[in-house]
């Protein structure tokens, strides 16, 4: 199991390694100046010049992304805004604060609102997921089926200012949501964020209810299935006993890749609630043309999909031991 999990973690390295020269290519091999966009509108040739030093402009592609993998793994001295510990992706061009400060101001907000829209849309999906698969043919299969075919067409940014039509501004029902810190006030943490846990895990449930009835199905036309059937086990025991455990494999895929790229930031979710995580981050970085922090976003949600993946390894070997051998 050890081995195993060393080498998929090696080879997250490695993609992480590769994924890191395909965007400081991007984003400082391209033609526009990048030290433009830090200088300002009131940029001298002298400054201008400061700054391609400073950042190692004037150097060659390679001896510049061997100077920002240096900065990222040891950190820096020679920032024009001062010292840059690592991991150092640099200062951002808009508002010269550390990119990584800046990211880990940021990641509470996306955290939690990864971690309760997924406790939702996973307990919601996989319940009426595995009751349409217990009820199949009948017609609460049927209405389970139709209704997440209905919800999983429509979108966050309807049904996100729909809610807060209904729920906030005409009934007053719900706070408007915000992120509050959990140590400081836990229920005010939990009322800023249950609109959009809801909506967010309303559009994830109804794709997991498809995705558990489906798979379900299929474990169940399984031949060993159907032998501990023949064997006499009662519907209930092989259900649950074997069907239930193979049928989590698929679904385990998924929830690693979803989780990884909301823990990289929920975009559009962030921001039509107008909640301060990586997502709307993301978004401010682009309309700024911020390369560093446009970067930094970037690399952060790439490492958080890789760390998701090598646990979902895991969990794969710890379901099927037959992968731990392949």
């Amino acid at each position: 199991m050890l081995r195993f999990l060393v080498r998929r973690a090696l080879g997250a390295v490695v993609i992480l390694f590769l994924l890191s020269v395909v965007t400081f290519l991007i984003f400082f091999g391209m033609p526009r100046d990048p030290g433009l966009l830090m200088c300002g509108k009131t940029c001298t040739p002298a400054n201008l010049e400061n700054i391609h030093h400073v950042l190692g402009l004037d150097k060659s592609i390679p001896e510049q992304y061997w100077i920002f993998l240096h900065n990222l793994l040891v950190g820096s001295d020679d920032f024009i805004q001062g010292p840059c510990p690592a991991p150092c992706f640099g200062y951002s061009f808009h508002t010269d604060d550390p990119v990584w400060e800046t990211l880990l101001d940021r990641l509470p907000t996306t955290f939690s609102l990864t971690l309760g829209g997924a406790f939702f849309f996973l307990l919601i999906g996989l319940s009426t997921g595995l009751i349409a698969a217990w009820k199949r043919g009948t017609l609460i299969d049927k209405s389970f089926t139709a209704g997440a075919m209905v919800i999983s067409s429509m979108q966050i940014y309807f049904l996100g200012p729909l809610a807060l039509a209904v729920l906030v501004y005409q009934t007053h029902a719900f706070e408007k949501p915000a992120y509050n810190e959990f140590t400081a006030d836990p229920v005010s943490w939990f009322a800023g964020l249950i609109i959009p846990w809801v909506v967010l895990s309303t559009i994830f449930a109804a794709q997991y209810t498809r995705m558990a009835r489906s798979s379900m199905i299929e474990q169940l036309q399984e031949e060993h299935v159907r032998t501990a059937r023949a064997k006499g086990m009662s519907r209930r025991y092989v259900f649950f006993r074997y069907a239930w455990r193979g049928s989590l494999i698929p679904i385990i895929t998924i929830f690693g890749i979803d989780l990884g790229t909301l823990f990289g930031g929920a975009i559009i979710t962030e921001t039509t609630f107008g909640l301060p995580g990586l997502g709307q981050l993301a978004v401010q970085a682009v309309i700024f043309s911020d390369l560093p922090l446009l970067l930094g976003v970037m690399l952060f949600s790439a490492t958080m999909i890789l760390i998701f993946n090598i646990l979902v390894d895991a969990c794969y070997a710890f379901i099927d031991p037959r992968v731990r051998l392949s």
